[in-house]
């Protein structure tokens, strides 16, 4: 509460549309730090210049989702907001827009740094023109493409009360989906180190976009494995009904705990095509030079921790039991930061680090 309560504090005192340089950093860093700590610390860690553009990104990506998954509000009544917001975005401020966004939004929230984050929302879209005409570009690219995904979601999908599941059709549909989310957050971030860090990868600029955008599918794909039990009971099935069938499966089948050893083919063949994504992500990682240590581990981080879940995944044998859900707890995402340290310079040590992890994977296929 107290860090709300000096984010609030700051907002009042200083309105970002008239703020100096450093006042701005205190406000994005004490929002990103209230809504985000895992991010804000991989945020933290990255190079100065790329701090702004990103954050502000995910700021207004956080603020799109918070939007999109407000159950409490009608799907109808949330895409049109989401809308909205995507037009103030790409736009001029409308402060009647945000004003209704605030007040039909925020009001729902049950934290608090998610109704500080929406109230501001005028103040932390004016940081965009402030920023270089290519980094507003690219800000604005990144969040109209994750807001399209979150519409796909909207108008996919039913209510969540309706007691009804539909799943994607066709694996393709989930392929463009994760790119929607997350693949295009790995070629975001790849156009920003390359605006920022000139010279720092060597690899050519097609080759890592192709591979950000790899490195963004396999931790989404990572999500929906993750959350498959808790997504189907608000009606949500991103495993695509052609598997299922496949296997005699039906999305139903899905809601019921006790099917999890039945469908573990299926969760199999995702997890191979997920690992799949994952060494195109550890060649993202190693293809940035040892000496930018805080690039690296910026990217590392988020590849470890999702190995680890691919992990507790593969041996959860009741996966569709939301109870159960296979999550890296908070200790151990500070204890891969931890181990992280003295292997971050060497690609050997990251290589064997990341074999073994999908070796106890492998191992748990019967």
């Amino acid at each position: 509460m107290m860090l709300i309560i000096r984010v609030e504090s700051a907002y009042r005192r200083y309105p970002i549309r008239h703020m100096n340089l450093s006042s701005r950093a205190v406000l994005l860093g004490s929002l990103l730090k209230s809504v985000s700590r895992s991010f804000y610390l991989t945020l933290r860690i990255l190079p100065g210049a790329m701090h702004d553009p990103i954050g502000l990104a995910y700021l207004l990506a956080r603020a799109a989702d918070t939007i999109a998954d407000t159950s409490l509000i009608s799907p109808q009544c949330r895409l049109e907001l989401l809308l909205s917001f995507r037009a103030q975005v790409n736009g001029a401020l409308d402060e009647a827009a945000l004003r209704d966004i605030a007040s039909e939004v925020a009001g729902q929230q049950t934290q608090p740094d998610e109704r500080v984050l929406l109230e501001s929302l005028g103040d932390v879209l004016a940081i965009l023109p402030q920023l270089s005409a290519s980094d507003a570009a690219a800000v604005r690219d990144i969040v109209t493409t994750l807001t399209t995904g979150m519409e796909f979601d909207l108008r996919t999908f039913p209510d969540e009360t309706s007691g009804q599941v539909v799943a994607l059709e066709q694996f393709d549909k989930l392929d463009s989906y994760t790119y929607l989310v997350a693949g295009c957050v790995g070629e975001f971030w790849t156009k920003m180190t390359y605006a920022h860090m000139p010279g720092v990868l060597k690899e050519s600029p097609d080759t890592m976009l192709e591979r950000g955008v790899r490195f963004g599918k396999a931790l989404q794909m990572t999500n929906v494995l993750r959350d498959c039990a808790r997504d189907l009971w608000i009606g949500r099935c991103y495993l695509p009904t052609s598997m299922l069938v496949s296997h005699g499966l039906t999305p139903h089948d899905l809601l019921k705990p006790e099917m999890s050893e039945r469908a573990r083919p299926v969760l199999e063949e995702l997890l191979s095509t997920t690992l799949t994504l994952y060494k195109d992500a550890i060649s993202y990682a190693l293809a940035i030079p040892s000496g930018a240590i805080r690039l690296r581990l910026a990217c590392l981080w988020p590849v470890m921790i999702g190995l680890d879940t691919l992990v507790l995944l593969a041996r959860n044998h009741a996966w569709l039991d939301p109870q159960q859900i296979s999550k890296v707890r908070r200790n151990d995402v500070y204890r891969i930061m931890a181990a992280s340290l003295p292997m971050v310079a060497s690609n050997g040590l990251v290589h064997n680090w990341a074999a073994r992890r999908i070796q106890v994977i492998d191992a748990t296929r019967p």
